[in-house]
């Protein structure tokens, strides 16, 4: 029985010496993560799993290139960025009809009184609708500020651009979505 591997150093210098079983320790570490910053940025399920997918892929590919500056998951974390972005903007440049069901029907259960939670669930759903319908320049430097968690300066260089552009970017996107909240709690 081998010993459990907990450091992610630890684990990373496993993967360079090619054991199989470190990468899939920091997979199931990761992958959730990385799932989900694709998701924001791509809008699409399948899209977002191959990028996770390829990210990880890059990463135990190029591990030698990983110098250790940051952490594993921050590296990690700015593959996938730059692979969303690079997929998005390969999708607005040739985009794709998209079918849209008009029949579709939600059914309300509630009769319109909703629970704490629900409030709570509906107040995100209202902020995500609001964030989707912003251009597309400022949902992504908003949510790489505020979900993922990036500075400007990390943000300038993922999106390639000045600071002073995205702060400006990201303080008219914060107020642009301030407006659409509004008008939602109209």
């Amino acid at each position: 029985m081998t010993p459990t591997i907990t450091h992610t150093e630890d684990l990373v210098a496993r993967c360079r010496e090619g054991d199989q079983r470190a990468q899939l320790e920091l997979y199931e570490r990761y992958y959730k993560a990385m799932y989900n910053t694709a998701l924001r940025i791509v809008k699409d399920t399948a899209e977002a799993e191959d990028i996770m997918q390829e990210a990880f892929l890059n990463a135990f590919t190029k591990l030698d290139s990983f110098q250790g500056t940051s952490t594993f998951g921050a590296w990690l974390k700015k593959i996938v960025v730059n692979k969303s972005i690079n997929a998005f903007n390969k999708k607005t440049r040739h985009p794709e009809v998209s079918y849209n069901d008009e029949l579709r029907n939600e059914a309300d259960d509630h009769d319109g009184i909703l629970t704490g939670e629900e409030q709570t669930n509906e107040k995100v759903k209202m902020i995500l609708r609001a964030l989707s319908k912003l251009k597309e320049n400022y949902r992504i430097s908003l949510m790489l500020h505020l979900i993922e968690g990036y500075d400007y300066e990390e943000i300038c260089e993922i999106l390639d651009i000045s600071y002073a552009n995205c702060r400006t970017t990201i303080s008219r996107a914060k107020e642009s979505l301030r407006k659409k909240l509004m008008k939602y709690e109209n």
